[in-house]
């Protein structure tokens, strides 16, 4: 057999299991968060009205302590607006609530009377932090940021109002960790959360990947079987012809119907090889048995590989398979592949004809003389 032109083939890393991976991984981290902020946001809206709420009507405020308490609750109105149907918050409302938050901390401390920070009339601290955690939550570093700024402001004003004692120095500090543990006790619980359901969805993809590639192969089984149970129900009567002395092995067509099926078969067994370039795989496994029989065959292709279904392969190896069956000394085979048609041609001193036919693969055949040509043209757009 000999080859001639041919072609390159750029193959690329298939991403569709990384890109599924990363799709489940998104979603779990959006379900996480979107349960998490609803949690917040109620826990937000009672901790205002219920906890803060008693400690700055108590006291005496001026204009600018009302407008800070009022801040807050507007946030959280504002977030609610995405919260509640569970989408992400928007970096700029994420961003403007967190400098929304700190500065109504800010003029709520300095509106405090003195040595009263981190006492029972300090109700921004611990309100704030809340709110910053609604906001930030899925921003691990500007959440930590934030918080931290907030802890600056509050010892800042507290250290301004004169000397602590240890009394009130021990109080500040039990009231800190109380306070900053629970809150940041919160971020470490999302983290924690957000890697089981990144495991989770990962477990629960591969699941999902396995059943689909256990299906595919039962598929491929089934379509394998009844492929060859296709082929061997024209073979079985050759057989039982041959074997009963119906048919003659010496006879010229007895002979063209063997020859005919064995190239049927090996294409057959060519197809589910797993190879770069099939179409061309199928064609030499054609090729190669008619130069078993002795034909001289010439094989010519061009052209850099495409896909091509395995339906289309069949129909377009349909009419070589019985030009080649039927040769009787020499063949030429080309095989010509472009952006927008895929052909197979051969012309073989064969005494077949195949007609025309019309469909997905265009057939043509003629007889010039003592030869017979053959094309299949399918086109890939």
């Amino acid at each position: 057999m000999r080859r001639s032109g041919g072609g390159t083939d750029d193959l690329g890393l298939d991403r569709g299991e990384a890109e599924l991976t990363e799709d489940d991984s998104r979603e779990a981290e959006r379900h996480v968060f979107a349960s998490l902020r609803l949690i917040l946001l109620c826990t937000t809206a009672v901790v205002q009205p219920s906890i803060s709420a008693g400690p700055f009507f108590a006291g005496v405020h001026d204009p600018s302590a009302r407008i800070a308490f009022a801040v807050p609750a507007l946030v959280t109105l504002l977030c609610a607006v995405w919260v509640v149907r569970r989408k992400p918050l928007p970096l700029p409302v994420a961003a403007g609530g967190a400098v929304a938050v700190l500065v109504a901390s800010a003029v709520a401390a300095e509106a405090l009377p003195s040595h009263e920070h981190f006492g029972p009339a300090d109700w921004s601290y611990g309100l704030v932090g809340w709110h910053l955690l609604l906001l930030l939550l899925d921003r691990v570093p500007a959440l930590l940021t934030a918080q931290a700024a907030l802890l600056v402001l509050n010892v800042t004003h507290w250290l301004l109002d004169g000397t602590p004692d240890r009394a009130e120095v021990g109080n500040a500090g039990v009231v800190t960790f109380s306070v900053t543990s629970l809150q940041l006790g919160v971020v470490v619980m999302s983290r924690v959360l957000l890697r089981s359901a990144r495991q989770a969805a990962g477990i629960a993809a591969e699941r999902e990947r396995a059943a689909t590639r256990a299906a595919l192969a039962r598929q491929w089984e089934q379509d394998l079987r009844a492929g060859f149970a296709g082929q061997l129900g024209a073979t079985l009567p050759l057989l039982a012809g041959l074997a009963d002395g119906v048919l003659d092995p010496r006879a010229d067509e007895t002979r063209r119907r063997c020859a005919l099926a064995a190239t049927q078969l090996r294409r057959l067994f060519a197809e589910n090889d797993d190879v770069p370039d099939p179409l061309v795989h199928e064609v030499a496994a054609c090729v190669h048995v008619a130069e078993r029989r002795g034909v001289s065959v010439s094989l010519a292709v061009s052209g850099a590989p495409v896909p091509v279904p395995t339906d289309v392969r069949r129909q377009l190896t349909a009419p070589l398979v019985e030009a080649l069956s039927a040769a009787r000394e020499r063949a030429r085979v080309s095989l010509l592949r472009t952006e927008g048609e895929v052909r197979v041609a051969v012309v073989a001193d064969a005494g077949v004809e195949m007609g025309t036919a019309t469909g997905p693969v265009e057939v043509e055949s003629g007889t010039y003389g003592r030869h017979t040509r053959m094309e299949a043209r399918w086109r890939t757009s």
